[in-house]
């Protein structure tokens, strides 16, 4: 049989990136970069050119499983889900909906079906127990974006196709391909900055592949971003060039934050953050000259305990220089389809309204509908009679990504009931009583709903299924309404077409009287009849499209984007560059940029505390990326992980020297939660008094199934990390700047 060529977006990390894939006798048998994509342009990286043996991995969980004596045993579908509905409403109704916990992965971002159909099950469920990766990643730059923007996605995006200056702080995209800015080939984006005579800047503890491509980088002290930024601030306003431009109009509390910003001279802030008072002078001056520039930080600057005060002082910074929302800066994407700040008009939403419920034992407050994961273990094993006594777990492996680790395992093995959506028995799926099988993402059709909301350029782009679905295994739109069956009282055989009709009248429903809304006045039984050719989220899907920023409108506007004309473009649609969006993009109550937001202008005082903080001589943890490991499910693919060993804990000479620790050898670290035996790695590229080591390995317990992992099973670093560290506003869990100690093993 000869082959064909087929094309689709790669859906393990940000980047989004178009692929290549030929295809003969139902397999893939070479993958490459689609040169002409429309965003990625022939960019592919080591986890897209693995996906074809992730889809062969034997270890893959194919066939639903369900717990019995010695180890999980294979079902049929049938069988599962009468499982879960024999076990799971029985103990809601005793027990009340809040008795279950939801943990829903980040590769459920990157999952088409999970993204829309998510949502349905969530509120079937009922439960206000909801966690998400988020809060051990993202969830500070949501709050400070929710506040002064007025949703938690609208995330100001450097430009960097047109900036001539770029500060990044706790970033690095050469690893991470962008986050929270969906950016592919970032090594040539950056390097083009330079070619044209701009500048990159990186600020880092660690002097990452992305600072080798920059032409300054700074070490800084872990967790005291917010008082470098804070500090130029002070110097913009100090100096008189804090200059909004047209944006000054369009903002609220310029001068408040330059009262917030009088105590953080950079004399003040030199000592904590290890940066001289005149570099930072510089790093101020040389920001507020340049023609264009803008101002990124990402998973450093969040997982601290500042982290929305450092989130909010990046766009303060590129609002006061007159950088937010211009051409070069940080702007708005205004995305194709799903994106809440893209209909309506500005001051016509409530704006972010936190805490509307709150954990049972610390009481901390719900973020976006979710609440923090580093509450879930206490939330299961010290609640009481109130707490939670089954979890459904969704693509999401937080035995290995949330605080505190050890504990969480434990409490997850003392569940009443235990469901999980997942491809792999992992640390995680080994404690639940049914696991059901997700698809390949090569035998599933895609479209990025979120990331395309972050993106660089404003992009659309849908893929077809690449193979043919794995036999027995149903889309996961199937298996998620199966399971809103059951929570619904409507039973393991439930009826997932009326279901899924249901789903989408009401989608229509919505979509119609939505304030705004480009489809007011419309004959919703029109629209309706015109997507019914379709199911599932495609229909879905065809629905935002056409009713979204470059829609047909179901034929009202000549050209417009509609599902079946992104079938007839594999390589995507170049809907054009990032354009200036204030105020329309504003859903905060007063239709402005909310730039002293009261919240976190009351946390400022915590942050002025930290400068008389004290040094206790430790040792300082932080975190680390590499391309080829996102996540921890990665780590099952030999291509991913093949070569030097990369769970490493990356210490500095001089420490070495003092602990007496030596390059390749064994090191016990140790903090308050826990400890870990981990390989050293001597390099100068980490600054004294910190040590490195990356997130999602530890693949060492008993009961997963994953052959290759196990055989690189590295180190768990969140064994070190404390569930009673969050940053305040967001409930984000603290992994860096976590004091440790380390020694050698004898």
């Amino acid at each position: 049989m000869p082959s064909s060529l087929k094309y689709a977006t790669c859906p393990l990390c940000e980047a989004t990136c178009g692929l290549e894939f030929t295809v003969q006798d139902g397999a893939v048998t070479r993958i490459r970069g689609d040169a002409d994509d429309v965003l990625s342009h022939g960019f592919i990286c080591p986890k897209g050119a693995s996906l074809a043996d992730l889809d062969a991995d034997p270890d893959r969980v194919r066939t639903p499983l369900v717990k019995a004596a010695g180890g999980f045993e294979p079902a049929t579908w049938d069988e599962a889900f009468a499982e879960i509905d024999r076990r799971l409403p029985p103990l809601l109704e005793r027990h009340g909906r809040d008795a279950l916990g939801v943990y829903v992965g980040n590769p459920a971002a990157h999952n088409f079906s999970s993204i829309l159909y998510g949502r349905v099950l969530l509120k079937a469920l009922g439960t206000r127990n909801i966690f998400t990766a988020s809060t051990v990643d993202q969830m500070p730059k949501q709050v400070s974006a929710g506040h002064m923007f007025g949703t938690a996605l609208s995330v100001p995006i450097p430009d960097v196709d047109r900036t001539d200056h770029l500060l990044i702080l706790g970033a690095n995209p050469l690893a991470s391909n962008g986050s929270l800015m969906t950016a592919p080939d970032m090594r040539g984006r950056l390097r083009a900055i330079r070619a044209r005579g701009g500048k990159v800047v990186v600020v880092d503890p660690r002097f990452s592949r992305t600072a080798q491509e920059a032409d300054e980088h700074h070490f800084i002290r872990p967790g005291t971003d917010a008082l470098l930024l804070f500090a130029m601030a002070n110097v913009f306003f100090a100096e008189g060039f804090a200059d909004p431009g047209r944006l000054t109009e369009h903002l609220n509390g310029l001068d408040d934050v330059g009262a917030l910003a009088r105590d953080f001279t950079p004399e003040a802030v030199a000592d904590a953050t290890g940066i001289g008072a005149g570099e930072i002078r510089r790093l101020a001056r040389e920001l507020g000259a340049a023609r264009r520039a803008a101002v990124y930080g990402r998973i450093g600057t969040c997982t601290q305990e500042f982290g929305t005060l450092a989130s909010w002082l990046v766009d303060v910074l590129n609002a006061i220089t007159g950088n937010l929302d211009r051409e070069g800066g940080a702007m708005f994407t205004r995305a194709a389809a799903g994106q809440s700040n893209s209909s309506g008009t500005a001051g016509s939403d409530r704006g972010y309204q936190p805490g509307r419920w709150a954990t049972r034992v610390r009481e901390l407050p719900e973020a976006f509908g979710e609440l923090p994961v580093a509450a879930l273990a206490e939330e299961i094993d010290s609640a009481g009679e109130d707490g939670i006594r089954a979890m459904l777990t969704m693509a999401g492996n937080p035995a290995v990504s949330a605080p505190n680790s050890g504990r969480l395992e434990a409490a997850l093995e003392s569940l009443d009931f235990m469901v999980s959506l997942d491809v792999y028995v992992n640390e995680t799926t080994r404690h639940a009583d049914v696991i059901l099988p997700g698809t390949s993402p090569l035998r599933r059709s895609h479209y990025d709903v979120a990331l395309y909301q972050l993106a660089i350029r404003n992009v659309a782009n849908y893929s077809e299924p690449v193979l043919e679905p794995d036999p027995g295994v149903p889309d996961e739109w199937r298996t998620i309404l199966r399971l809103t069956g059951i929570v619904t009282g409507q039973g393991p055989d439930a009826d997932v077409e009326a279901i899924d009709d249901f789903v989408a009248a009401e989608a229509v429903r919505r979509e119609l009287g939505a304030p705004g809304s480009r489809l007011q006045g419309a004959d919703g039984e029109a629209i309706a009849a015109e997507l019914g050719d379709r199911q599932g989220p495609e229909r879905l899907l065809d629905l935002l499209l056409r009713a979204g920023p470059y829609g047909d409108r179901f034929g009202e506007a000549t050209g417009g984007l509609t599902l079946r004309g992104l079938e007839d473009r594999p390589h995507g649609v170049d809907l054009g560059p990032l354009e200036p969006r204030i105020p329309d993009v504003l859903r905060t109550p007063s239709g402005k940029v909310e730039l002293a937001p009261e919240p976190i202008a009351a946390d400022v005082e915590r942050l002025r505390a930290a400068l008389d903080r004290e040094s206790n001589g430790h040792m300082v943890l932080i975190g680390r990326r590499h391309l080829r490991s996102n996540n921890s499910w990665m780590h099952n693919v030999e291509k991913l992980v093949k070569g030097p060993a990369r769970c490493t804990a990356q210490v500095h000479p001089d420490d070495a020297g003092r602990l007496g620790l030596s390059d390749g050898e064994p090191a016990r670290v140790t903090s308050s939660s826990g400890g870990i035996e981990i390989t050293v790695e001597v390099t100068e590229d980490v600054m004294p008094g910190v040590v490195s080591i990356p997130h999602g390995w530890g693949h060492d317990v008993p009961g997963i199934e994953l052959g290759v992992a196990s055989e690189h099973a590295g180190a768990n670093s969140n064994r070190l990390s404390r569930e009673d560290l969050i940053d305040p506003l967001s409930g984000n869990a603290v992994l860096n700047g976590i004091p440790v100690e380390l020694a050698p093993v004898a």
